[in-house]
């Protein structure tokens, strides 16, 4: 079963310095058929504007996955973690027992665009961790590429659930087939271009689903950037 979540029924939030959609409850946007699917619990597609960014604020019991999709996002912690995200690399945090943080755009022209991502823990109290790492998605296009999962490993931050997220850049015309096991789902997320999903059509910012499909046949209709959560559900 496929359950699109189109780009323009997500929650928006615009503060001038900031522009938003959630696919899922947050913040100010409420909206209690979508708290979410399995453990994944937030996917904030964010533009932040040049010179400005979110102030050191505190996070506890959740895996924080950052994704950038153009520009670069300064941050800082209260482990002492300082670095720049840029493309081509992913971020994870994972707030645990208690952490605080900040992540600013420090462009003086740049628009920052980014994916943030939520994951809930399987269990509370973890130690409190920061983690970076670049991706091949670049390099190797045309595929899948592991960015997070239980155990890490090359090109893979590591998170405390049994999820995983890929990511792949697309060139038209590519076909990947994404197997899923009994018991599992997964969620496909457009960050830019089109694609199709089991012959679904989705566009940058749709997302699509997944219940008790063996495989998702994912087809690039044109030049595209997808996120792949594989979750428990």
């Amino acid at each position: 079963m496929l359950t699109l979540r189109p780009s323009e029924a997500r929650g928006k939030a615009n503060f001038g310095w900031l522009d938003s959609r959630h696919s899922f409850s947050f913040g100010e946007y409420f909206d209690p058929a979508h708290m979410g699917f399995g453990p994944l619990r937030v996917i904030n597609e964010d533009w932040v504007a040049p010179g400005t960014g979110f102030d050191t604020h505190p996070h506890r019991d959740m895996e924080i996955v950052t994704y950038v999709l153009s520009g670069a996002l300064k941050h800082q912690d209260s482990l002492g973690s300082s670095s720049i995200i840029r493309p081509g690399e992913v971020q994870r945090m994972t707030a645990g027992t208690g952490i605080r943080h900040s992540e600013h755009n420090p462009s003086a022209d740049e628009v920052v665009h980014l994916l943030q991502i939520w994951i809930v823990p399987d269990r509370r109290g973890y130690e409190p961790g920061y983690e970076q790492k670049p991706v091949v998605i670049a390099e190797q296009p045309g595929k899948l590429h592991l960015i997070a999962g239980p155990a890490g490993g090359e090109g893979a931050v590591r998170i405390n659930q049994d999820a995983s997220i890929h990511a792949g850049r697309l060139n038209a015309g590519d076909q990947v087939a994404f197997p899923l096991t009994a018991g599992r789902g997964a969620w496909v997320q457009v960050a830019k271009g089109g694609v199709s999903v089991n012959g679904l059509t989705l566009t940058a910012g749709d997302a699509v689903a997944a219940q008790d499909e063996a495989v998702l046949a994912i087809v690039a209709d044109e030049d595209a950037e997808i996120l792949v959560f594989d979750l428990p559900l």
